[in-house]
């Protein structure tokens, strides 16, 4: 008997390309690929490492990242980072932070996606992208949702130097994914997949986000 998939899935990747243009923190270590071995060099096959730092592209921050305290990304639960998810289209004004009434439509998943719109081009800094407010955090926390994404480098303002949604995000045990690539996704339910590499003692690492239609 012959395996074969009963149904093709149907599903939007919602990370963006990793390379040297990548838009990265003002001071943070941009991406670096380096080639030790090539075919184009005669070679007997292609080999490289890189050089980056770990919240470049779509990422998940761990909560050692804004807490003395925090779990690293190797011990964070896996179930975070699968299963239900909502995407909502929210609006603000530029570099202001969503607060509650930001919602126009209920929490229904217990993963929860911003679609801000105010960070286009992931291989240009813009500093006055949308974040999220602690009163928002604390909000849908009380709605169930234990994970929390954005479309913008972080949750919190360029210039946060307290970090007050990470925080909050901290006091209620959530997950956060930064960077999301949600152009063209359309606001509704879907599966979320975006699995963190299990790198021992990191603050954060890439993820490849792909949300499945249900």
């Amino acid at each position: 008997m012959k395996i074969t998939d009963a149904k093709p899935l149907r599903y939007y990747d919602i990370s963006p390309e990793i390379s040297e243009k990548s838009a990265v923190f003002p001071g943070d270590a941009p991406f670096r690929r380096t080639a030790g071995l090539s075919f184009s060099q005669g070679s007997h096959l292609d080999l490289s490492h890189i050089e980056t730092t770990v919240h470049i592209g779509a990422h998940a921050d761990a909560p050692s990242h804004y807490h003395a305290g925090g779990e690293t990304i190797d011990l964070r639960a896996l179930d975070f980072y699968m299963g239900p998810c909502q995407v909502l289209s929210v609006k603000a004004s530029s570099g202001k932070r969503l607060l509650p009434d930001a919602l126009r439509v209920g929490v229904a998943a217990p993963r929860l996606l911003f679609k801000t719109g105010s960070f286009p081009d992931p291989n240009r800094w813009e500093a006055g992208f949308n974040s999220l407010s602690p009163e928002l955090i604390d909000f849908i926390a009380g709605q169930g949702v234990r994970l929390v994404g954005i479309d913008t480098p972080s949750i919190d303002p360029h210039d946060s130097k307290i970090l007050e949604s990470h925080q909050a995000v901290h006091r209620h045990d959530m997950a956060v994914l930064e960077g999301l690539l949600l152009e063209g996704v359309p606001d509704g339910r879907y599966e979320l997949i975006a699995l963190p590499l299990k790198f021992k003692g990191a603050d954060a690492s890439p993820v490849r986000a792909v949300l499945v239609e249900k």
